[in-house]
């Protein structure tokens, strides 16, 4: 008794206290989403600047090769060349592993800023059309960065420009009217049209990552709700597994004591030996509850190949379902393949396969399919029925009851569970013979 309560409290404490089960994963995620939109700004800005440097470089070349303005050439080509410098610079360490903070993107929009005002005072200052070029980072930085690193981008560019106006390197006078005048409106035209591209370019790119933010963050909240509710359900199994260890010895002791009373009685003795091996299953499973719930609290994994692993689970599920039809499918180049598996993966495969069974026997069949295949860095169990098919819809909307009489509802929403604190995936895909319910992972399938 005293074991299988401890077994009880195991599994109950496996599911208050195991890191990989996210019920509020929201104070998380916010910090998450100010360090994605950092990067976002970085990443964009690391794009911009080879289109910065060519087109000042361009203009430069305009100035002087065509206009016939004198412009302090070497100055004008150290700025460009820092510029096309930061930029190999910028990509590799968006290529490193650490997260982009919102001072580290601060500093590449003050970067940028002083390069452009260098620019801008080399040419003309305050009177060069392209001044309110200064406005873009200012843009650029309020779609993406906190409200104080917003504020300390537009007094930089504030500063910028106020030093701009009164210390610049002068440009040749243009008059009012004539060819000077119509260079200068030209000059305002292309700024504009930079200006709005890039503007444009820019909040479009924001608003699809504030889009697909949203859509994360729904799912964590439908994530959430949903171990809540396995959660509870949990629970109740352990207190279940706690409660059913005593009616289940009482009726293991009783058994043999039966059948003693009536040596002679055949059918009585078939009967005993099924309910014998009834009660002994049931004491098995709950055996296999709390070695499960050891393993989750010790962190433990399983070292086996694939194609061991492929046919212990078929067999498995063959003791479990005696009428099932079960083929088992690995590739010989992969049969020796050595993986780590989480003990809670072989619960959710069998779960599926349970599902599989009950399609295949509405439509007339025993047959149920498990194999598996490892491509692209990721392990894919692949489950098969010869069911009726469903819409894989139902698959991204787990069912609140199941559509069987017998059924609990619960077995697809464990597995996915499971799955997904393996940082794994589950979809269907539906055929004329019936339907493969796929399980995605890792290839090294590692838990969170």
């Amino acid at each position: 008794m005293a074991t299988r309560a401890g077994g009880a409290d195991t599994i109950g404490r496996v599911l208050l206290t195991d890191p990989r089960i996210s019920v509020s994963p929201f104070r998380h995620n916010a910090s998450a989403a100010t360090a994605f939109d950092a990067r976002a700004l970085v990443t964009t800005i690391a794009w911009l600047r080879p289109c910065t440097a060519l087109g000042q470089a361009l203009a430069v070349a305009a100035a002087v090769g065509w206009l016939r303005i004198s412009l302090p050439l070497v100055r004008l080509g150290a700025g460009i060349a820092v510029l096309m410098l930061a930029t190999p610079i910028a990509f590799w360490r968006l290529r490193r592993p650490w997260p982009v903070g919102e001072i580290e993107a601060f500093g590449h929009v003050a970067f940028d800023i002083l390069l452009l005002g260098w620019v801008l005072y080399l040419t003309g200052g305050a009177s060069n059309p392209f001044t309110t070029l200064l406005l873009v980072p200012v843009a650029l930085a309020a779609a993406a960065l906190s409200g104080r690193a917003t504020a300390a981008v537009t007094l930089l560019a504030a500063a910028v420009y106020g030093v701009l106006v009164f210390a610049f390197v002068p440009l040749p006078d243009m008059p009012a009217h004539g060819q000077g005048f119509r260079l200068h409106l030209t000059g305002m035209t292309i700024n504009f049209a930079i200006a709005v591209l890039l503007l444009a370019i820019f909040v479009a790119r924001m608003n699809a990552s504030l889009r697909a933010q949203r859509r994360a963050t729904r799912h964590l909240r439908e994530r959430a709700l949903r171990d809540e509710g396995i959660l509870a359900i949990a629970t109740q199994a352990a207190d279940a597994a706690h409660r059913l260890n005593t009616p289940l010895s009482t009726l293991r002791t009783l058994l043999p004591e039966l059948e003693r009373g009536r040596p002679g009685d055949v059918a009585l003795h078939e009967d005993v030996v099924l309910m014998t091996g009834e009660v002994d299953r049931c004491r098995d499973i709950l055996r296999e509850m709390v070695d499960y719930g050891r393993h989750q609290l010790a962190g433990a994994t399983e070292a086996t190949t694939l194609g061991e692993y492929v046919r212990a689970n078929g067999d498995r599920f063959r003791l479990l379902r005696p009428e099932a039809e079960v083929t088992t499918k690995v590739a010989p180049a992969l049969r020796d393949r050595c993986i780590e598996v989480q003990p809670g993966l072989a619960h959710a495969l069998l779960n599926l396969m349970q599902n599989a069974l009950d399609a295949s026997m509405r439509n007339h069949s025993h047959v149920v399919t498990l194999g598996a295949t490892a491509t692209g860095g990721n392990l894919e169990f692949v489950i098969g029925d010869r069911g009726g098919g469903f819409a894989a819809e139902r698959m991204r909307s787990l069912p609140s009851a199941s559509s069987k009489p017998e059924g609990l509802g619960i077995g697809l929403a464990l597995a996915r569970s499971t799955v997904e604190r393996m940082r794994g995936e589950v979809h269907a895909r539906s055929g004329a013979d019936g339907t493969e319910v796929c399980v995605r992972l890792p290839l090294a399938v590692r838990g969170a």
